[in-house]
């Protein structure tokens, strides 16, 4: 026997030992976790009296959401037309000298903004559902045209970010602990707490969907996902323990979301 056909023997028996200790690291009984947006949402539409309002108005009465004074661009909330309440709609992004209103996006539930100035691409977040327990954003990608009037190039939908978690992001339940993973990559490990719901609901215990925005700290967008718990008792999903996972997004302007790595948002 060669030398070199010894290297080969050799080679194809550390990948096997390679091989077999990486299916030992991941269960196989890893199940994938459930979604409870049931379909995609639709862009807000404002109430034609506020959107008349908003078209006559000499005046808004406006808040900061977003500021960046080095490029002369920022993003505003429109409290009231006049003196007229908006109800929660309306964003004004001002780039320049030019200001552009978008009178059907939701101001309500802490809208976020970051511009990439190396990329001339301002990331605005705002809200598609909300409520006790509930927290799903849009994630609108902007661009500025030659004249710098803002036009939403494309706008991320929360239930496409779901179905593509859902066949990635799985779990493992034993005894009290949740153990999640992304694929075969071990995520965390966590133990309820809850002690009067009982236990862990036996078909899907693990649901996301229902929590779903971004951090808009980094010219990157990145998606914040936290899952629920369903028990055995209760009617909604129960938030206490669990982590909130994140992951890099990269957005085309034809709408192509793809998610990168998730990791624990710390």
């Amino acid at each position: 026997m060669t030398e070199r056909m010894i290297k080969q023997i050799y080679g194809l028996m550390l990948f096997g030992l390679m091989a077999a200790f990486t299916s030992c690291d991941a269960p196989s009984s890893i199940s994938k976790v459930s979604g409870t947006l049931e379909g995609p949402l639709t862009i807000d539409s404002v109430p034609s009296a506020v959107l008349e309002r908003i078209g006559q108005a000499e005046r808004f009465h406006m808040y900061d959401i977003m500021s960046d004074t080095a490029s002369s661009v920022c993003v505003q909330a429109i409290s009231e037309a006049d003196t007229t309440p908006t109800e929660g709609y309306g964003i004004v992004v001002v780039k320049g000298a030019t200001s552009t209103t978008f009178p059907n996006l939701r101001n309500t539930r802490a809208p976020m903004a970051t511009y990439d100035s190396e990329h001339n691409i301002l990331w605005l977040s705002s809200s598609a559902m909300e409520g006790t327990g509930v927290w799903v954003d849009w994630l609108h990608k902007i661009r500025f045209d030659e004249n710098d009037k803002a036009y939403i190039a494309c706008s991320v939908e929360p239930y496409s970010l779901q179905q593509q978690l859902c066949q990635r992001l799985g779990y493992t339940t034993t005894g009290e602990d949740i153990t999640l993973w992304d694929d075969t990559q071990e995520l965390v490990t966590v133990s309820s707490t809850v002690t009067d719901m009982g236990g862990f609901d036996e078909d899907e215990p693990v649901w996301i969907g229902e929590q779903i925005s971004y951090s808009l700290t980094d010219s990157t967008p990145r998606l914040l996902v936290t899952p629920g718990v369903k028990f055995t008792t209760g009617l909604v999903l129960t938030y206490d323990d669990m982590p909130t996972l994140t992951a890099p997004l990269t957005i085309l302007d034809d709408g192509t979301v793809s998610i990168g790595e998730l990791t624990l948002n710390k």
